[in-house]
């Protein structure tokens, strides 16, 4: 009843009579749950300040530190058909085991002598490069002999100059004595010819007379003509100068092309030889590859390419091996929000799929199956996944990593940052404010904020 009139009526009524009434009177809620919903607000206001660790949880994979421990595809060197497998999936192999043999495919290199015939080739186009480097030298030796055969025939020439020079200085003496012998006859003559004339000389003087200046005459012609012959050899001998220097200078021009052109073939030779060495080392190698060595001690653990007689292609991949011995980590993709909050060295827990493990997210100190690790690398490029890569190692002041764990198996990384109140996060988480950070200098802890971006 509301009991709202001036007049009551409850004083006459007996409520107890009526089931209706009853009903009415009766709490909806009940003082047991009254005291539950009491002390659960006691305990979550007290609850608010409760210490709380801030975390960047993110998923990730097992990795390793260095690409030489990671898994790794052996590939074909070259292309060819497989001849002969030396070890099956599971196979334990060391440095240099033999993995697989394969044979020639290429009509190139399918000669079985090819070797020994190349290597033929090379000593033939060494011989070649020898013979013609000796013909160079030869030419050499012509080629001074004939600068010392120029030298020596002008050397000759000029002496015959200088002769035939003094033999016409000579006659030249010996054409003034005749002349000087012809003009003294002719006096002779002119008075023996008065004395003649007088009657005082006989006729067989006069003639003897004229005997003489005819002699006398002679010898003036022949040495004039002497003189002549002497002066034409002259002219010869000057002329013959340049006739000796154009003939040595084309013989001593055609011995140095002739010297060249040899060098030229020896050098082309000896190109030739180079080539066919290097296309020697290029066979030697390639049969090297027939035989696909393992790079690394490790564990072969698929065949790629199966079968005897298949082929395979230079570069394709036949066979994987995983690295005995390697150094674990944990790939990692953390979102660019997060990303200021990360630094070198800063301390991480790791959860590891198939690993049992009770996390409590607030509080990993107090998480069960969780192992530490620490932030060895950051990426400072975004990834295509548009997050950034963080690499974590293990934390060598913490518990080793199990043994069990594989490389290519997932985990969940907590990265630790700043203690607060639960208050202070849940306030936080609402607003969507970034998270705390810390930072360790000196061995002792610095609490601050995420640095803000200003808005110019």
């Amino acid at each position: 009843m509301l009991n709202i009139s001036l007049k009551s009526v409850s004083k006459n009524i007996d409520l107890a009579k009526y089931k209706s009434f009853q009903t009415l009177e009766k709490q909806i809620v009940s003082k047991a749950l009254i005291v539950v919903m009491t002390i659960l607000l006691i305990v979550g206001f007290f609850a608010m300040f409760l210490p709380w660790t801030q975390n960047i949880r993110a998923k990730g994979n097992v990795t390793t530190l260095s690409p030489d421990d990671r898994p790794q595809s052996i590939q074909a060197t070259i292309g060819g058909k497989i001849e002969k497998w030396y070890v099956m999936e599971g196979a334990v192999v060391s440095v240099g085991d033999t993995i697989l043999q394969i044979s020639e495919v290429k009509e190139d290199y399918m000669d079985p002598k090819i070797l020994d015939n190349t290597n033929i080739q090379i000593a033939a186009k060494g011989e070649s490069s020898k013979a013609y480097l000796q013909k160079a030298a030869n030419l050499s030796q012509v080629l001074e002999a004939l600068v010392n055969g120029k030298a020596i025939k002008l050397e000759q020439n000029q002496i015959k100059v200088k002769q035939t020079l003094l033999k016409i200085q000579s006659d030249s003496i010996d054409l003034v004595a005749a002349k000087t012998k012809a003009e003294i006859a002719t006096n002779q003559l002119e008075r023996i010819q008065n004395l003649f004339d007088e009657g005082l000389k006989s006729l067989t003087d006069l003639e003897e007379k004229r005997l003489s200046i005819r002699e006398a005459q002679a010898k003036v012609i022949s040495i004039e003509n002497k003189i002549n012959t002497n002066r034409n050899e002259l002219t010869n001998l000057q002329a013959n100068i340049i006739a000796i220097t154009n003939d040595f200078d084309n013989k001593i021009a055609k011995t140095k092309s002739d010297r060249m052109s040899a060098l030229s073939a020896k050098y082309d030779a000896d190109a030739t030889q180079n080539k066919l060495q290097s296309q020697y080392n290029t066979y030697e190698v390639r049969q090297s590859n027939f035989f696909i060595l393992s790079p690394i001690n490790g564990t072969v653990t698929e065949a790629l390419t199966t079968g005897i007689g298949e082929l395979i292609k230079a570069g394709e991949s036949v066979v994987n091996i995983i690295p005995q011995k390697y150094n674990l980590a944990i790939e990692t993709f953390i979102n660019p929000m997060d990303m200021p909050l990360l630094e070198l060295g800063q301390k991480v827990r790791v959860q590891f799929d198939g690993w049992p493990a009770i996390v409590f997210s607030g509080w990993p100190n107090s998480s069960y199956g969780t192992f530490g690790g620490k932030i060895f690398a950051i990426n400072n490029d975004i990834s295509e996944n548009g997050k950034y890569r963080v690499l974590i190692s293990q934390d060598p002041d913490d518990l080793p990593w199990p043994i069990e764990v594989r490389v290519g198996g997932g985990a969940n990384t907590i990265t630790l940052l700043n203690d607060v109140s639960v208050g202070y996060e849940l306030w936080r988480q609402l607003n969507g404010f970034p998270a705390d950070y810390y930072k360790d200098a000196k061995s002792k802890k610095i609490k601050t904020k995420a640095p803000l971006r200003k808005v110019k």
